[in-house]
Protein backbone atom coordinates (compact mmCIF):
# COMPACT_ATOMS: atom_id res chain seq x y z
CA UNK A 1 0.00 0.00 0.00
CA UNK A 2 1.59 3.18 -1.05
CA UNK A 3 1.87 5.65 1.48
CA UNK A 4 1.32 9.57 1.08
CA UNK A 5 0.87 12.64 2.66
CA UNK A 6 -1.25 15.98 2.02
CA UNK A 7 -0.15 19.83 2.05
CA UNK A 8 -2.67 22.56 2.96
CA UNK A 9 -2.63 26.20 2.44
CA UNK A 10 -5.15 28.33 3.84
CA UNK A 11 -5.45 32.52 3.77
CA UNK A 12 -6.14 34.20 7.28
CA UNK A 13 -9.06 37.01 6.41
CA UNK A 14 -10.36 39.59 8.58
CA UNK A 15 -13.53 38.65 9.69
CA UNK A 16 -14.74 42.39 9.56
CA UNK A 17 -13.06 43.76 6.83
CA UNK A 18 -13.24 40.28 4.74
CA UNK A 19 -9.15 41.07 2.87
CA UNK A 20 -6.43 39.36 3.74
CA UNK A 21 -4.62 40.11 6.99
CA UNK A 22 -1.73 39.48 8.37
CA UNK A 23 -1.89 38.12 12.00
CA UNK A 24 0.00 39.91 14.56
CA UNK A 25 3.48 38.27 16.28
CA UNK A 26 1.71 36.71 18.89
CA UNK A 27 -0.97 35.34 16.72
CA UNK A 28 1.46 34.05 14.58
CA UNK A 29 3.76 32.46 16.61
CA UNK A 30 0.65 30.59 18.31
CA UNK A 31 -0.62 29.50 14.61
CA UNK A 32 2.97 28.19 14.23
CA UNK A 33 2.93 26.36 17.20
CA UNK A 34 -0.37 24.48 16.26
CA UNK A 35 0.31 20.75 16.51
CA UNK A 36 -2.80 19.36 14.94
CA UNK A 37 -2.66 16.24 13.45
CA UNK A 38 0.96 15.08 14.63
CA UNK A 39 2.05 17.72 11.67
CA UNK A 40 3.58 20.85 12.32
CA UNK A 41 2.26 24.27 10.55
CA UNK A 42 4.44 26.57 8.61
CA UNK A 43 4.70 29.64 6.84
CA UNK A 44 3.73 30.33 3.34
CA UNK A 45 4.45 32.33 0.50
CA UNK A 46 2.71 35.36 1.59
CA UNK A 47 2.20 36.71 5.61
CA UNK A 48 -1.41 36.13 5.49
CA UNK A 49 -1.05 32.11 4.75
CA UNK A 50 -0.17 29.70 6.51
CA UNK A 51 0.67 25.95 5.41
CA UNK A 52 0.14 22.66 7.34
CA UNK A 53 1.52 19.07 6.62
CA UNK A 54 0.29 15.75 7.79
CA UNK A 55 2.38 13.04 8.65
CA UNK A 56 3.41 10.41 6.10
CA UNK A 57 -0.03 8.28 6.22
CA UNK A 58 -1.09 4.57 5.46
CA UNK A 59 -4.71 4.58 5.76
CA UNK A 60 -7.34 6.94 4.62
CA UNK A 61 -8.01 6.71 8.43
CA UNK A 62 -5.04 8.35 9.05
CA UNK A 63 -5.43 10.78 6.81
CA UNK A 64 -8.67 11.87 8.32
CA UNK A 65 -7.47 12.41 11.60
CA UNK A 66 -4.48 14.11 11.09
CA UNK A 67 -6.48 16.82 8.55
CA UNK A 68 -9.35 17.16 10.69
CA UNK A 69 -7.61 17.95 14.25
CA UNK A 70 -4.98 20.36 12.82
CA UNK A 71 -7.74 22.61 10.96
CA UNK A 72 -9.95 22.46 14.00
CA UNK A 73 -7.22 23.63 16.06
CA UNK A 74 -5.93 26.17 13.33
CA UNK A 75 -9.32 27.58 12.66
CA UNK A 76 -9.69 27.95 17.13
CA UNK A 77 -6.80 30.23 17.16
CA UNK A 78 -7.52 32.13 14.20
CA UNK A 79 -10.82 33.31 15.67
CA UNK A 80 -9.59 33.98 18.64
CA UNK A 81 -7.74 36.38 17.25
CA UNK A 82 -10.51 37.59 14.92
CA UNK A 83 -9.76 35.67 11.62
CA UNK A 84 -10.88 33.66 9.56
CA UNK A 85 -9.20 30.36 8.40
CA UNK A 86 -9.89 30.19 4.47
CA UNK A 87 -9.31 26.93 2.57
CA UNK A 88 -10.31 29.04 -0.90
CA UNK A 89 -7.33 28.49 -4.56
CA UNK A 90 -8.12 32.45 -3.90
CA UNK A 91 -9.57 35.30 -1.53
CA UNK A 92 -12.83 36.62 -2.80
CA UNK A 93 -11.03 40.34 -2.17
CA UNK A 94 -7.92 41.63 -2.08
CA UNK A 95 -6.12 44.83 -1.06
CA UNK A 96 -4.95 47.29 -4.23
CA UNK A 97 -1.11 47.46 -3.44
CA UNK A 98 1.40 44.54 -3.65
CA UNK A 99 1.16 41.18 -0.93
CA UNK A 100 3.05 41.09 1.94
CA UNK A 101 5.73 38.29 1.12
CA UNK A 102 6.81 36.53 4.54
CA UNK A 103 10.02 37.10 5.33
CA UNK A 104 12.28 34.64 4.32
CA UNK A 105 15.45 34.51 2.06
CA UNK A 106 14.27 32.60 -0.69
CA UNK A 107 10.56 34.17 -1.07
CA UNK A 108 12.37 37.68 -1.16
CA UNK A 109 14.57 35.96 -3.94
CA UNK A 110 11.25 34.94 -5.70
CA UNK A 111 9.73 38.34 -5.23
CA UNK A 112 11.85 40.23 -6.71
CA UNK A 113 12.89 37.78 -9.60
CA UNK A 114 8.96 37.70 -10.63
CA UNK A 115 7.88 41.21 -9.71
CA UNK A 116 4.17 41.89 -10.89
CA UNK A 117 3.15 38.39 -11.04
CA UNK A 118 3.91 37.77 -7.05
CA UNK A 119 2.84 41.05 -6.53
CA UNK A 120 -0.78 39.49 -6.62
CA UNK A 121 0.22 35.88 -5.96
CA UNK A 122 -3.00 35.19 -3.63
CA UNK A 123 -2.84 31.53 -4.54
CA UNK A 124 -3.26 28.33 -2.19
CA UNK A 125 -3.27 25.06 -3.24
CA UNK A 126 -3.76 21.16 -2.06
CA UNK A 127 -0.81 19.60 -2.62
CA UNK A 128 -0.73 15.29 -2.48
CA UNK A 129 2.37 13.67 -2.43
CA UNK A 130 2.32 9.83 -2.99
CA UNK A 131 5.39 7.17 -2.47
CA UNK A 132 7.37 6.47 -5.03
CA UNK A 133 9.96 3.28 -5.60
CA UNK A 134 12.39 5.36 -7.62
CA UNK A 135 13.31 7.79 -9.72
CA UNK A 136 12.43 5.56 -12.80
CA UNK A 137 8.68 4.59 -11.58
CA UNK A 138 8.15 8.44 -10.63
CA UNK A 139 8.31 9.05 -14.28
CA UNK A 140 6.62 6.76 -15.20
CA UNK A 141 3.64 7.10 -12.64
CA UNK A 142 3.87 10.94 -13.98
CA UNK A 143 3.42 9.99 -17.35
CA UNK A 144 0.60 7.92 -16.76
CA UNK A 145 -1.10 10.76 -14.81
CA UNK A 146 -0.87 13.66 -17.54
CA UNK A 147 -4.02 12.57 -19.18
CA UNK A 148 -5.89 12.56 -15.70
CA UNK A 149 -4.70 16.01 -14.12
CA UNK A 150 -7.57 18.20 -15.71
CA UNK A 151 -10.05 16.17 -14.59
CA UNK A 152 -8.37 16.07 -11.10
CA UNK A 153 -8.31 20.57 -11.47
CA UNK A 154 -12.11 19.69 -11.93
CA UNK A 155 -12.94 18.41 -9.00
CA UNK A 156 -10.67 20.47 -7.03
CA UNK A 157 -11.84 23.71 -8.48
CA UNK A 158 -12.65 26.16 -5.46
CA UNK A 159 -11.77 29.74 -6.03
CA UNK A 160 -14.53 31.55 -8.49
CA UNK A 161 -13.61 34.70 -7.07
CA UNK A 162 -11.37 37.60 -7.66
CA UNK A 163 -10.78 41.03 -6.81
CA UNK A 164 -14.58 41.37 -5.65
CA UNK A 165 -15.99 39.48 -8.77
CA UNK A 166 -16.80 36.48 -9.94
CA UNK A 167 -13.60 35.49 -12.00
CA UNK A 168 -16.31 33.27 -14.74
CA UNK A 169 -13.87 30.68 -13.67
CA UNK A 170 -14.43 27.43 -11.30
CA UNK A 171 -10.49 27.37 -10.24
CA UNK A 172 -8.93 31.21 -11.26
CA UNK A 173 -6.06 30.29 -9.34
CA UNK A 174 -5.01 27.60 -12.22
CA UNK A 175 -5.37 30.44 -14.88
CA UNK A 176 -3.37 32.97 -12.37
CA UNK A 177 -0.44 30.30 -12.12
CA UNK A 178 -0.13 29.79 -16.17
CA UNK A 179 2.23 33.11 -15.69
CA UNK A 180 4.92 31.34 -14.03
CA UNK A 181 7.70 30.27 -16.03
CA UNK A 182 7.54 26.30 -16.01
CA UNK A 183 3.82 25.28 -15.30
CA UNK A 184 1.00 23.66 -16.33
CA UNK A 185 0.64 19.42 -17.28
CA UNK A 186 4.72 18.33 -16.97
CA UNK A 187 5.90 16.85 -20.37
CA UNK A 188 6.30 13.06 -22.09
CA UNK A 189 9.51 11.77 -20.11
CA UNK A 190 11.06 8.99 -22.65
CA UNK A 191 12.90 7.80 -19.60
CA UNK A 192 14.82 8.30 -16.12
CA UNK A 193 17.79 9.87 -18.49
CA UNK A 194 15.62 11.43 -20.63
CA UNK A 195 13.91 13.29 -17.37
CA UNK A 196 16.74 14.24 -15.87
CA UNK A 197 18.62 15.79 -18.92
CA UNK A 198 15.35 17.97 -19.89
CA UNK A 199 15.44 19.17 -16.04
CA UNK A 200 19.31 19.91 -16.15
CA UNK A 201 18.61 22.44 -19.23
CA UNK A 202 15.51 23.98 -16.99
CA UNK A 203 17.60 24.06 -14.28
CA UNK A 204 20.75 26.06 -16.02
CA UNK A 205 18.15 28.57 -17.65
CA UNK A 206 17.46 32.10 -16.64
CA UNK A 207 14.05 31.81 -15.32
CA UNK A 208 14.20 28.79 -12.93
CA UNK A 209 15.05 29.70 -9.72
CA UNK A 210 15.02 26.46 -8.52
CA UNK A 211 13.38 23.11 -8.69
CA UNK A 212 10.84 24.23 -6.54
CA UNK A 213 10.15 27.22 -8.67
CA UNK A 214 9.19 24.50 -11.16
CA UNK A 215 4.81 24.78 -10.96
CA UNK A 216 3.91 21.85 -13.03
CA UNK A 217 1.05 20.37 -12.18
CA UNK A 218 2.62 17.38 -11.11
CA UNK A 219 6.31 17.29 -10.22
CA UNK A 220 8.64 14.80 -8.69
CA UNK A 221 10.23 16.24 -4.98
CA UNK A 222 13.66 16.95 -4.62
CA UNK A 223 13.55 16.20 -1.08
CA UNK A 224 11.31 12.99 -0.65
CA UNK A 225 10.74 10.05 -2.66
CA UNK A 226 7.33 10.95 -3.98
CA UNK A 227 5.41 12.35 -6.66
CA UNK A 228 3.78 15.26 -5.77
CA UNK A 229 0.10 16.14 -7.31
CA UNK A 230 -0.34 19.91 -6.98
CA UNK A 231 -3.33 21.23 -9.72
CA UNK A 232 -6.25 21.53 -6.88
CA UNK A 233 -7.26 24.20 -5.22
CA UNK A 234 -7.28 24.38 -1.41
CA UNK A 235 -10.27 22.56 -0.08
CA UNK A 236 -13.28 24.25 2.29
CA UNK A 237 -13.80 20.85 3.65
CA UNK A 238 -11.77 18.40 5.14
CA UNK A 239 -13.31 15.28 3.71
CA UNK A 240 -12.67 16.82 0.22
CA UNK A 241 -9.05 17.11 0.90
CA UNK A 242 -8.67 13.55 1.84
CA UNK A 243 -10.95 12.43 -1.46
CA UNK A 244 -8.96 14.00 -3.34
CA UNK A 245 -5.70 12.67 -1.70
CA UNK A 246 -6.70 9.22 -2.01
CA UNK A 247 -7.51 9.77 -6.09
CA UNK A 248 -4.40 11.47 -6.71
CA UNK A 249 -2.86 8.19 -4.52
CA UNK A 250 -4.86 5.27 -7.09
CA UNK A 251 -3.96 6.99 -10.01
CA UNK A 252 -0.05 7.21 -9.22
CA UNK A 253 -0.56 3.32 -7.78
CA UNK A 254 -2.07 2.63 -11.52
CA UNK A 255 0.70 4.29 -12.98
CA UNK A 256 3.32 2.65 -11.65
CA UNK A 257 1.45 -1.25 -11.33
CA UNK A 258 -0.34 -1.12 -14.90
CA UNK A 259 1.67 1.12 -17.28
CA UNK A 260 0.87 -0.65 -20.21
CA UNK A 261 1.25 1.72 -23.41
CA UNK A 262 0.85 5.44 -21.87
CA UNK A 263 -1.16 7.93 -23.25
CA UNK A 264 0.66 10.81 -24.87
CA UNK A 265 -1.28 13.36 -25.63
CA UNK A 266 -0.71 16.34 -27.44
CA UNK A 267 0.80 19.42 -25.29
CA UNK A 268 -1.92 21.52 -26.96
CA UNK A 269 -4.71 18.86 -25.68
CA UNK A 270 -3.91 18.62 -22.83
CA UNK A 271 -3.23 22.59 -22.10
CA UNK A 272 -6.55 23.17 -23.87
CA UNK A 273 -8.15 20.49 -21.08
CA UNK A 274 -6.55 22.30 -18.31
CA UNK A 275 -8.14 25.51 -19.21
CA UNK A 276 -11.29 23.67 -19.80
CA UNK A 277 -11.00 22.31 -16.33
CA UNK A 278 -10.42 25.63 -14.59
CA UNK A 279 -13.48 27.48 -16.51
CA UNK A 280 -15.91 24.55 -15.93
CA UNK A 281 -14.85 22.51 -12.92
CA UNK A 282 -17.77 20.08 -12.42
CA UNK A 283 -20.43 21.61 -14.00
CA UNK A 284 -19.25 21.50 -17.63
CA UNK A 285 -17.67 19.27 -20.23
CA UNK A 286 -14.39 17.82 -20.08
CA UNK A 287 -11.95 16.89 -23.09
CA UNK A 288 -11.21 13.16 -22.83
CA UNK A 289 -7.44 12.54 -23.20
CA UNK A 290 -7.43 8.94 -24.84
CA UNK A 291 -10.15 9.59 -27.31
CA UNK A 292 -9.22 12.90 -28.42
CA UNK A 293 -12.95 13.79 -27.71
CA UNK A 294 -15.16 16.15 -25.98
CA UNK A 295 -17.32 14.37 -23.42
CA UNK A 296 -19.38 14.85 -20.27
CA UNK A 297 -18.24 15.13 -16.97
CA UNK A 298 -20.35 12.05 -16.28
CA UNK A 299 -18.69 10.20 -18.46
CA UNK A 300 -14.98 11.08 -18.16
CA UNK A 301 -16.00 10.26 -13.74
CA UNK A 302 -17.04 6.69 -14.58
CA UNK A 303 -13.36 6.01 -17.02
CA UNK A 304 -11.42 7.27 -13.61
CA UNK A 305 -13.31 4.85 -11.77
CA UNK A 306 -12.77 2.21 -13.88
CA UNK A 307 -8.93 3.14 -13.90
CA UNK A 308 -8.39 2.93 -10.12
CA UNK A 309 -10.87 0.87 -9.21
CA UNK A 310 -8.57 -2.07 -8.23
CA UNK A 311 -5.93 0.24 -6.80
CA UNK A 312 -9.09 1.59 -4.65
CA UNK A 313 -9.86 -2.31 -3.54
CA UNK A 314 -6.57 -2.74 -2.36
CA UNK A 315 -6.58 0.03 0.03
CA UNK A 316 -10.00 -0.44 1.39
CA UNK A 317 -10.91 3.40 -0.54
CA UNK A 318 -13.70 2.24 -3.20
CA UNK A 319 -16.36 2.93 -0.78
CA UNK A 320 -15.20 6.54 0.36
CA UNK A 321 -14.23 7.39 -2.93
CA UNK A 322 -17.67 6.40 -4.72
CA UNK A 323 -19.71 8.24 -2.08
CA UNK A 324 -17.07 11.08 -2.00
CA UNK A 325 -17.57 11.67 -5.94
CA UNK A 326 -21.60 10.57 -5.44
CA UNK A 327 -21.87 13.46 -3.04
CA UNK A 328 -19.36 16.16 -4.99
CA UNK A 329 -21.39 15.36 -8.68
CA UNK A 330 -24.63 15.98 -6.82
CA UNK A 331 -24.27 19.05 -4.40
CA UNK A 332 -20.81 20.30 -6.05
CA UNK A 333 -17.49 21.30 -5.73
CA UNK A 334 -15.93 23.71 -3.64
CA UNK A 335 -16.50 26.22 -6.66
CA UNK A 336 -20.24 25.43 -6.74
CA UNK A 337 -20.95 26.12 -3.21
CA UNK A 338 -19.10 29.42 -3.02
CA UNK A 339 -21.22 30.85 -5.80
CA UNK A 340 -24.17 29.19 -4.02
CA UNK A 341 -23.05 31.00 -0.69
CA UNK A 342 -22.57 34.32 -2.69
CA UNK A 343 -26.04 34.26 -3.99
CA UNK A 344 -27.51 33.74 -0.02
CA UNK A 345 -25.56 36.49 1.46
CA UNK A 346 -22.52 37.98 -0.97
CA UNK A 347 -18.64 37.39 0.39
CA UNK A 348 -19.58 37.36 4.06
CA UNK A 349 -21.62 34.11 3.59
CA UNK A 350 -18.93 32.61 1.77
CA UNK A 351 -16.24 33.61 4.21
CA UNK A 352 -18.51 32.39 6.84
CA UNK A 353 -18.96 29.48 5.82
CA UNK A 354 -15.69 28.27 4.89
CA UNK A 355 -14.78 28.89 8.53
CA UNK A 356 -17.75 27.03 9.48
CA UNK A 357 -16.82 24.02 7.55
CA UNK A 358 -13.63 23.46 7.59
CA UNK A 359 -13.37 20.63 9.66
CA UNK A 360 -16.27 18.88 7.53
Amino acid sequence: MRTFGIEEEFFLIDRETGMPAVPRRRVYNDLMAVNGGSSPTHPEFLSCQLERSTPICTTRQEAIESVTAARRELSAVARQAGLHLVGSGTPPRIPSGPATVHASERYYSINEFCGAITAEHYLSGTHVHVGIDDLASGVEAMNALRPWLPLLTAFGANSPYWRGSDSGFASWRTIQYRRWSIQGIPPYFADEQDYLRRMEFLLASDVVLDQGHISWAARLSTRYPTLEIRTADAQVRASDVVLLALIARALVSAGINNPGRIPNPAPEALDMAQWQAAKFGIRGNQYDLVTGTKCSIDRRLESLLQYIRPELKTTGDTEYVGAGLERMMSEGNGAVAQRRAFHDGGFDQVLAEADARVAD
